[in-house]
């Protein structure tokens, strides 16, 4: 059985996007990216909303040819990977290995996982919200950027319980932390 994962960049107050919805701060380097990619190297399937998929789709054209190899790595562990992206709004989706579900059907994710042999990533805060609240999600990943944003989208939903154990930290050369945490039941 594979596991949920909710993993996310945020700042140091908890925020994925700032008040003007921008996340320029949360760039990885080099380190960081080489990180990122190691963790997405055991998941199957993605999970997205609609606007995390717009932000992430770029992935699916991008010419990478001459970027960083951290970069060409991460394209093409994005474009291997299915994606289930959950939308009333989006018309259709552009991108491989992507079907458009227009409910997020809790008892088809638990079968989704139940069925699995790779782990799934719920990307988004907005989809991540309904999946910690529904107790689907089983581990939640986060990479603290030494920045406080003061406002903006938060990483985790207003008023959460949740008993969390620590499974793994590190610390990178530039500030950043990640953390990772099971699930372990609510509040």
């Amino acid at each position: 059985m594979a596991r949920l994962i909710y993993a996310g960049i945020t700042s140091l107050d908890g925020y994925v996007a700032d008040a003007d919805g921008s996340f320029a701060w949360a760039m990885p380097d080099a380190e960081v990216h080489a990180f990122v990619n190691d963790t997405q190297r055991g998941i199957g399937t993605h999970l997205y909303g609609r606007r995390m998929y717009e932000v992430l789709s770029a992935w699916e054209t991008m010419d990478v040819v001459d970027e960083p190899a951290v970069m060409q790595d991460y394209a093409q562990l994005w474009r291997a990977a299915d994606k289930i992206v959950y939308s009333t709004t989006l018309p259709d989706v552009t991108t491989s290995r992507t079907s458009l579900m227009r409910v997020f059907d809790v008892d088809a994710v638990r079968k989704l996982k139940q069925d699995s042999d790779l782990d799934l990533l719920v990307g988004g805060p907005g989809l991540a919200a309904t999946a910690v609240r529904e107790g689907l999600v089983d581990e939640i990943r986060q990479l603290l950027v030494p920045v406080i944003v003061g406002g903006g989208t938060p990483f985790l939903p207003a008023a959460l319980k949740l008993t969390l154990e620590l499974v793994d930290e590190r610390r990178f050369a530039h500030g950043t932390v990640a953390l990772a945490y099971a699930v372990r039941g609510d509040g």
